[in-house]
Order: C-alpha cells, then structure tokens, then sequence
C-alpha cells in the first residue's frame, strides 16, 4: 500500500472521536461497583498528552486517563487534578481497583496487546528467522572433574 491520506482512510490509520461504552466493575472496602463509561481510544492527542505529562513531570497515567475516559458530549469527566486527588482534599485520588479498571478498558478500546491476524511475516522456504547478529562464538566444552586421572 502506498502511504496516502486516502489509503490511511481506507485501512485504519485516523481514530474517530467517537468513543465506546464500556462496563466496568470494582470493589472499594469490600464493596462492588458497576459503571458506564465512554472510552476515546488511543490517538495521536493522546501521544501528545502523554509526552506533555513526562515533560512536566507529571503523571501519564493520570493524563491518558483524564483524556480517554469522557460523558455522553465527548467532554472529559476527570481532570488530572481529580485523578491524583489534588482537585478536592476530601475526595483523595482514585481507587487503585477502579484506576486499574479504567486502564483496562483504555487499552481494551484501544487494541493494546492484540496481535494483528496478518502481522506475522512470511519467509520464503529455507529462510531462518533467527538472527546471527547477536550469535557468540561456540563455548567451549568443560572438561570433567573426575577424581582419576585420565590416560
């Protein structure tokens, strides 16, 4: 495939500001806990929040969920502030089970760790998939420590 705006169009390469409902489930102090949330999936935007967040020394996790996690108009529900329990000191910062469970389902919507059904690289026949760059010479074979002498 040629790199073209029309053929990235076509075969995946921009990501809809639509985002995916999603159910998730978590327990706080012995309690269980269901919600909805609507889930912008991994993009560019989300790159950038990223690398803005490692720049200011602040937090990624608490930046990627701020931007993914979003209501029924698109808008963001949390501010980091919210995330890392600055924005209200009665509030604290979220839950590590629910932290978890938001983590998942961005991940989910955005296909992280999924392998791809044609990313697997065909070889022609009697080609080897190991490389010889990083081959060390051959070891040498210890000798025996046997308590007779060999003659």
């Amino acid at each position: 495939m040629k790199l073209s705006i029309e053929t990235l169009a076509a075969n995946g390469g921009f990501v809809a500001r639509k985002p995916v409902e999603k159910n998730i489930n978590w327990q706080h102090e012995g309690q269980e806990f269901m919600a909805t949330v609507n889930v912008l999936p991994l993009s560019y935007v989300t790159a950038k929040s990223d690398i803005q967040a490692v720049h200011a020394q602040g937090d990624v996790m608490a930046a990627r969920i701020a931007h993914c996690i979003v209501g029924d108009d698109g808008a963001p529900v949390f501010t980091v502030e919210d995330v890392i329990g600055t924005a209200a000191e009665e509030r604290g910062p979220l839950s590590a089970e629910l932290t978890n469970e938001l983590l998942r389902v961005i991940s989910d919507v955005s296909g992280l760790g999924k392998r791809l059904a044609n990313s697997t690289t065909k070889m022609k026949s009697g080609t080897s998939s190991s490389s010889t760059a990083s081959v060390a010479g051959r070891s040498r074979k210890r000798k025996s420590a046997s308590a007779t002498p060999s003659t």
